[in-house]
């Protein structure tokens, strides 16, 4: 394997262990409980259309997304500094993998990603205050920069905004919930059949489909907790714990809130996503609905974008300690320890891509390689067990060599419906990063 030119920070330098397990929870469910918690449902519930088969998708897709959980879990323990899949993909693939992932992470997803969050936002945020499209755009830069203020200069201060942004979402949620059984505002008749599929459905097979891959990006971001664990206390014991809090808090959420949704509108009714948000928000508070839904989806989105911001630039950190991106990012900053440059590294990709607003494409030539990257990740387990390690600390992986083989199959799942539908953005995708390749050649050389 080749060797990895890494840093070493002077004394002072390093990320201070300050985070615990709610902080790390947070950025489970911070970051996957966004936007999607209202427009997925809708989405599966009317390809499916039986509330058995989405019950069954929800937990099915959340059993697997637990056990790629686990197994990140392990990894952070066995490896806990800043970077999460990017640490864990060198020490079983090598520096060039790891790379490849560095580099889509850095120029694509993570500031596409921060951009879309941001832009969701200001949107949403538009529909209550009739914003024209120029302040909404001022809007979601204004998001971006506030966010990485914020974790520039308190990474506790930054995990403590994300804690109570998490807890205001699950207590709206909660509450939706509470006023909609309590005033009786739907009917337990929409969940008749409960089994057999709705007229106009589509036939189970191809809804099954759509469906796994709705629910697999609706959990989506999970993985990003690992990215913090050179700042979270006892990480081989805390990570392990936060990821198996959050997913079940997660899938607890989107089958809830999926059945409140079936309770309110009825599965035939459901014209698209959009109008499903409207309809049960006109059930629940009448011509204010769409207001009220507005603001709930604002507050998710921000807390999503508050979750990436905060997990992302530790995979810049991580690569500027092995010395392969700019050796300045690895620097952290002498009064706030952070890593605010790779912090604002992200901060200004993203603001721009908000700027020119061509981002939303971009991002989807790109989920066939986060998926395979993940799966690449998980499977780096089973190369890791073979070498000799202090275990002592670390919380192993229940049911291993099953669960990570049971992730796998959803991973492999996942890549056959993505390269079917569009093969065309998984082919460019994969092209972009391995254009890397010679990149990393070339950042090696210019080492020596």
């Amino acid at each position: 394997m080749p060797s990895v030119t890494r840093i070493t920070p002077p004394p002072g330098e390093t990320l201070h262990r300050q985070l615990g397990v709610g902080s790390a929870a947070a950025v489970v469910a911070g970051e996957a409980i966004a936007v999607g918690i209202f427009l997925t449902p809708a989405g599966m519930a009317k390809s499916l259309g039986s509330p058995f088969w989405l019950l069954i998708v929800w937990l099915a897709v959340g059993a697997m997304t637990l056990s790629g959980a686990l197994c990140y879990g392990e990894l952070a323990g066995r490896f806990p500094s800043a970077g999460g899949a990017y640490v864990y993909l060198r020490e079983s693939f090598g520096p060039r993998t790891a790379f490849l992932y560095g580099w889509m992470c850095l120029l694509v997803l993570d500031p596409g990603l921060t951009a879309a969050f941001a832009t969701g936002f200001a949107a949403y945020a538009a529909y209550i205050f009739h914003w024209p499209p120029l302040i909404i755009k001022f809007a979601a830069i204004a998001a971006i920069w506030a966010i990485c203020v914020l974790n520039i200069f308190s990474t506790r201060i930054s995990a403590g905004f994300l804690r109570w942004i998490t807890w205001l979402k699950f207590a709206v949620l909660a509450i939706l919930t509470v006023w909609a059984l309590a005033f009786r505002l739907g009917s337990w008749s929409n969940f008749v059949p409960f089994v057999a599929q709705h007229a106009g459905a589509l036939p189970l097979a191809p809804a099954l489909g759509a469906a796994v891959v709705g629910a697999f990006f609706a959990f989506g971001g999970w993985w990003d907790a690992t990215k913090i664990a050179g700042e979270v206390r006892d990480p081989g014991r805390t990570l392990p714990r936060a990821l198996l809090v959050g997913v079940l808090a997660v899938t607890s959420v989107y089958v809830i809130i999926s059945a409140v949704f079936i309770y309110l509108v009825p599965i035939a009714k459901v014209a698209s996503d959009g109008t499903f948000v409207a309809q049960a928000g006109a059930v629940l508070f009448g011509p204010t609905g769409g207001i009220i839904f507005a603001a709930i989806v604002a507050v998710c989105v921000l807390g999503s974008l508050a979750a990436f911001m905060m997990s992302a630039p530790r995979v810049y950190y991580a690569m500027a300690r092995d010395g392969a991106f700019l050796k300045s990012v690895a620097r952290i900053h002498p009064r706030f320890g952070t890593p605010a440059r790779a912090i604002a590294i992200q901060g200004c990709i993203a603001a721009l891509l908000a700027t020119l607003g061509s981002f939303e494409q971009i991002i989807s030539y790109f989920f066939f390689v986060t998926v395979l990257f993940l799966g690449l990740t998980v499977a780096g387990l089973f190369v890791i067990r073979r070498k000799p390690q202090q275990t002592d600390t670390v919380i192993l992986t229940a049911g291993y060599p099953f669960t990570p083989i049971a992730f796998l199959a959803l991973v492999g799942i996942m890549l056959i419906l993505l390269a079917t539908r569009n093969p065309g953005e998984a082919a460019l995708g994969c092209l972009v990063v391995l254009a890397g390749w010679p990149v990393y050649s070339w950042v090696r050389q210019t080492e020596k």
